[in-house]
């Protein structure tokens, strides 16, 4: 693996010194900017390094390649609102958990379970749709359900690679990474491809209109998906008379302690967040100061959620990830690199061609870039500022193809290493490799085909 890395760049470096290539159409800072898109996508494909020591290397890349005129202007990714919305909203996401919201989920779905297997079945992803307005972590969301599936597993008598199982993993991981795209502050990702709608002044989309966009076609794909699911491991699981089977209600009913007072402050204070989101003009009220607000409000003594000690176990390495992914989206933009590759981009599809032969060309080359990142985030701040240049050339509607471009990064979840729920559900071993594989591509092509049909029709 380690001779790898050199090779690949003195490959990439001789591609761009030849007068011979395509290349000859981009200044020489485009093509040293392209250089170094290059060693990134390698660096965050490959992971010959700690995610860290990639990031700063990419730092470093910059000045190194005079792409930068000082420190400041090589980090300056590190300036976004989007990497502080992420990081407030994890704090707030840790003191949720805190809280034992765990425990509410937990009594939900256990009275559910009174009702058959079929009832957890039917409710489990209708909470998970919707438990993103209230969890935005979907780590968390995994980590809190994973324990309630599997003591549910054990009550229903079912293997431990039950058809239930199976199912309830799908829908705790890959379908709960999906569902996460529903409000821009349901996770990082949203988060950060809300930032970029700002940034490259395409809409300054509140809350509500954030979800009115995607959560529709998101919404139905995921159903069809769930449908798929449900039956695919049905017809190729051997569990019989699965619904049939049950027991007394007992470990997970023996927990009937009182919700705390503080529960209900934490939850009532998250919730008045979300309304001050939804009612207030984000040129009036920044969209950081809510968050901002509540995690002083929850570091008060009396509440006692944040601390020192809850900053200090943050993912710092993601942030420095986020941060140098940034500065290289802003130079794509700033120095006209996005730009020159939407104009090579265009020239693929023919000048004549219809409005839906050019969504589908640009969808894609979206995924096939997607399918190379391991990192979602990554992936769309390199596709996002191309994309939207071949928006301006060929006279789509921005907002449609942002959005394309959002649900389709966001959706594709073939391989397990394209999300971390879907990675931890398949490291659980429940799930073979070809039900993984065969799961992934169907979800991926329907929340696709959902995204091309609300980018011609609805956005």
């Amino acid at each position: 693996m380690k001779w790898k890395l050199p090779v690949f760049l003195i490959v990439i470096g001789l591609g761009i010194l030849s007068k011979n290539t395509i290349l000859t159409n981009f200044t020489m800072e485009q093509q040293l900017t392209l250089l170094l898109l290059a060693i990134a996508v390698y660096l965050w494909i490959a992971s010959p390094l700690p995610s860290a020591a990639t990031s700063v290397l990419l730092l470093a890349c910059m000045l190194l390649f005079n792409l930068a005129d000082g420190v400041e202007e090589a980090v300056i990714g590190f300036l976004s609102p989007a990497l502080y919305f992420i990081f407030l909203l994890s704090i707030i996401s840790h003191a949720l958990v805190k809280v034992r919201i765990d425990r509410a989920i937990a009594r939900f779905l256990i009275k559910l379970s009174k009702g058959g297997p079929r009832y957890i079945v039917f409710g489990l992803p209708i909470l998970i749709l919707m438990l993103p307005i209230v969890l935005p972590s979907a780590v968390a969301r995994f980590k809190i359900l994973l324990p309630i599936i599997n003591r549910l597993n054990q009550y229903y008598r079912f293997g431990e690679q039950s058809l239930f199982k199976k199912y309830c993993l799908y829908v705790i991981g890959m379908m709960n990474q999906n569902a996460t795209m529903i409000i821009f502050t349901g996770g990082g990702f949203p988060i950060l491809a809300s930032q970029l709608l700002k940034d490259y002044h395409i809409a300054e989309l509140g809350w509500l209109d954030w979800f009115l966009h995607i959560a529709p076609p998101l919404w139905i794909g995921l159903i069809i998906v769930a449908l798929f699911v449900w039956n695919y491991l049905k017809a190729t699981t051997k569990d019989i008379d699965w619904d049939e089977r049950g027991g007394m209600i007992g470990e997970i009913d023996q927990n009937k302690d009182p919700i705390s007072p503080l529960f209900w402050v934490v939850i009532g204070s998250f919730l008045l967040m979300i309304v001050a989101w939804i009612v207030t003009d984000q040129d009036q009220v920044p969209l950081l100061l809510p968050p901002m607000l509540l995690v002083v409000f929850y570091a008060f003594p009396k509440i006692n959620l944040i601390n020192d000690q809850v900053v200090r176990g943050y993912d710092w390495e993601n942030f420095l990830l986020l941060g140098s992914s940034f500065s290289i989206g802003i130079l794509l933009e700033e120095n006209g690199t996005a730009h020159a590759l939407a104009n090579e981009l265009i020239n693929i599809v023919p000048q004549d061609a219809g409005i839906t032969l050019k969504v589908l060309a640009i969808t894609l080359f979206v995924f096939v870039l997607r399918f190379l990142f391991v990192v979602p985030s990554s992936a769309m701040i390199v596709i996002f500022p191309i994309v939207i240049s071949y928006a301006e050339l060929i006279g789509i509607a921005p907002i449609g193809l942002a959005f394309l471009v959002v649900m389709i990064i966001g959706g594709v979840m073939i391989l397990p290493i394209h999300s971390p729920t879907t990675f931890y559900a398949y490291e659980t071993g429940v799930f073979r490799k070809n039900e993984q594989y065969k799961i992934g591509l169907f979800s991926s092509f329907i929340v696709i085909v959902m995204a091309v049909l609300a980018a011609l029709f609805y956005w």
